[in-house]
């Protein structure tokens, strides 16, 4: 754990901000993927939106597959060069899918990205580096609200600059990722102290072996098991609403649009928060029980209501869901060695890839 606080401010500020760019760069490409699909494919809106659906998975695919490998190459040698190869890998794969002449480069770029790109398991590793057991959830939490900040304001500037081309969104978030990366080589700071760190395997290096290694520290099978299970519900979510919202709701896409920022503020606005004063007044456990039941009952609720009014209120109190997942990491967390915090962060980034598949 970095001592000195001025040091474990600066690699705190700057894990978020780069969670914070990579969001917002994840988010500007989104308007005008489709368009730059056409383009490359000559097809039909809706073979656009399949092809869409295929590069998504091969993004989904590799980090499943790669999560673990660079979450053991961080407990081997360290969280800062992890972080920084994520960073470049994710600026590489925008400007090849800006440059792209043919369609394949779309998929060579996410394939890059879900890969090397993954922005989440070396953040949640560093944050865990630098915060005592019982302040890892309320870590993990703001990093989860980096991410959610950084969606609701990459899809609106997205559409602001693909009035200039399909084009200039992918360059303007690779660049912000190099600049980032640069930045991060002169300010950021190596959060795993040397002598935690352990000798790299490579049969640890992949989702089972990962799972098998994790799997023989006591209790973390079972929390890992409700935290797959939690992801997979809550992808269900967005995959959906677009068109649940229109059946039921009769909205169009702005509304639609409004409904989800609003979904995104209010989980910003828990995992910053309250999600530290719940842990500290409920623990882990009870944090993610409370978080889990609210999003359950709500989810329950919108799916026999008419009103969207009420929809919409009950969407801002959702914002109490996006506690669960951070302190079931911490549960996880917290019963792992310090040299397998890589490693575990891996496994879920793999887990979290899975379930989005």
């Amino acid at each position: 754990m970095i001592i000195d606080p001025t040091l474990q401010k600066r690699a705190r500020r700057f894990v978020l901000l780069t969670v914070f760019i990579y969001s917002v760069g994840f988010g500007i490409i989104m308007p005008v993927l489709p368009d730059l699909i056409r383009e490359l494919t000559n097809v039909s809106l809706s073979e656009a939106t399949r092809i869409g659906a295929w590069i998504g998975a091969a993004y989904g695919i590799f980090q499943f597959l790669l999560g673990p490998l660079m979450g053991n190459l961080g407990d081997r040698f360290g969280r800062r060069p992890v972080f920084l190869v994520s960073l470049f890998g994710f600026g590489t794969d925008f400007l090849l899918m800006g440059v792209a002449p043919s369609i394949i480069w779309l998929f060579v770029g996410r394939s890059i990205a879900g890969g090397f790109g993954a922005i989440f398991g070396p953040a949640n590793a560093a944050m865990a580096d630098m915060s005592a057991a019982e302040d890892r959830a309320a870590s993990f939490g703001k990093v989860g609200a980096a991410f959610g900040l950084g969606f609701i304001m990459g899809p609106a500037l997205g559409g602001l600059l693909a009035e200039y081309g399909t084009r200039l969104p992918f360059f303007i978030a690779g660049g912000l990722a190099f600049a980032n990366g640069i930045y991060g080589y002169f300010v950021f700071p190596e959060t795993m102290d040397k002598e935690r760190r352990r000798p790299f395997e490579w049969k640890r290096a992949n989702p089972l072996g990962a799972l098998a290694s994790l799997g023989k520290i006591k209790g973390i099978l079972p929390v890992a098991f409700v935290y797959f299970v939690w992801v997979c519900s809550i992808n269900i979510y967005p995959a959906s609403w677009a068109f649940f919202a229109r059946a039921q709701f009769g909205w169009d896409s702005k509304m639609t649009g409004v409904s989800l920022t609003l979904v995104g503020v209010s989980m910003v606005l828990f995992q910053t928060f309250i999600i530290g004063r719940a842990v500290k007044r409920f623990g882990e456990r009870g944090t993610a029980l409370i978080g889990m039941g609210f999003g359950i009952v709500s989810y329950l609720i919108v799916a026999f209501l008419t009103n969207g009014t009420v929809a919409l209120l009950l969407n801002i109190i959702n914002g109490f869901s996006g506690m669960a997942m951070p302190a079931v990491n911490a549960m996880m967390s917290m019963r792992t060695p310090p040299n397998q915090q890589g490693e575990l962060q891996g496994l879920t980034g793999s887990m979290s890839a899975l379930a989005f598949l």
